[in-house]
């Protein structure tokens, strides 16, 4: 009896090695159908794991805003401070040349608006100037890279502002992430209780409301009853006249009650937006079609 279950069990452990690969396989062809580095990850109901390229650095682009998120609440729990704080804004922290819907919705500045709007600003519309607020208001980046190194984080780093890329572009390669640490840290929003479950909840609901990115992650999913929460990252041309980095990190649950976070990030592509952006969006159909299909 003990010999035939140590069978079925090591036959199911096979099972699933070799449908890993294959969902590795698939993921890998895709990745070579352009000139750029792509790295993924993919972490199934918070245990099975699959990587694809994922020894690398990565550029995160406005990826940063998710660690960022939780970096924010945490610093509310440590100071016993709800989201609804509001923050000063000044007009000069509205900066003119970047991304950000805030300016555009109050460019007079000089008004309160409370930390969770900022979030809301920076997780479902990726504004700039609502980043960088938010990281003055915690104390800056390298409060938030300590913290999130202090979850286990270690392949990641967290030091410039959304200004200091715009006025060093090249700098951008100095905030990054493998793939895995990525979807880890989107994983842990349901596998690990981070701080009280309002704010915890909070970040998951706001990222299940991203506007950006639509012909990324979410697009294959878009006529489904899946629900996505995810944070893209964009950059524009380095130079060498590359994509630096064309990002989107997120976590799908799927209606049968499974969940699976996924990341991937796309370094120096030669291509163009619309053809870089079609590879997250092919391998997001691969990963949910592995999951949902008999």
């Amino acid at each position: 009896m003990r010999t035939f279950i140590f069978f079925l069990c090591t036959l199911t452990a096979l099972t699933l090695r070799a449908q890993q690969h294959t969902l590795e396989s698939q993921i890998r062809q895709v990745s070579k159908s352009i000139r750029a580095q792509v790295g993924v990850a993919v972490i199934i109901d918070g245990k099975d794991t699959v990587t694809v390229n994922n020894d690398s650095r990565y550029p995160l682009m406005s990826v940063v805003k998710y660690p960022q998120s939780l970096a924010v609440a945490h610093f509310l729990h440590l100071h016993n401070r709800p989201l609804s704080t509001e923050v000063f804004i000044a007009k000069e922290a509205l900066h003119p040349d970047t991304y950000s819907p805030l300016r555009d919705e109050y460019p007079e500045g000089n008004l309160y608006l409370p930390i969770s709007r900022l979030l809301e600003y920076t997780l479902q519309q990726s504004d700039n100037n609502a980043c960088d607020i938010l990281f003055e208001y915690i104390g800056g980046v390298l409060y938030a890279e300590r913290y999130i190194r202090s979850l286990g984080a270690e392949c990641l780093a967290i030091s410039k502002t959304e200004e200091q890329m715009y006025q060093a572009p090249e700098s951008c390669y100095e905030n990054w992430s493998s793939p895995l640490e990525m979807a880890r840290l989107t994983d842990m929003l349901f596998s690990k209780e981070l701080f009280p479950s309002d704010y915890q909840n909070f970040i998951k609901e706001t990222m299940l409301n991203c506007v950006t990115g639509e012909n990324r992650l979410p697009q294959p999913l878009m006529n489904t009853t899946a629900r996505i929460g995810h944070k893209t990252g964009t950059s524009g041309l380095n130079a060498r006249g590359e994509l630096a980095g064309i990002n989107d990190v997120g976590f799908v649950i799927l209606p049968d009650g499974r969940r699976y976070s996924i990341a991937v990030l796309i370094k120096d592509s030669k291509e163009t937006m619309k053809a870089t952006e079609k590879v997250i969006a092919d391998i997001s159909e691969i990963v949910y079609r592995y999951l949902t299909l008999p």
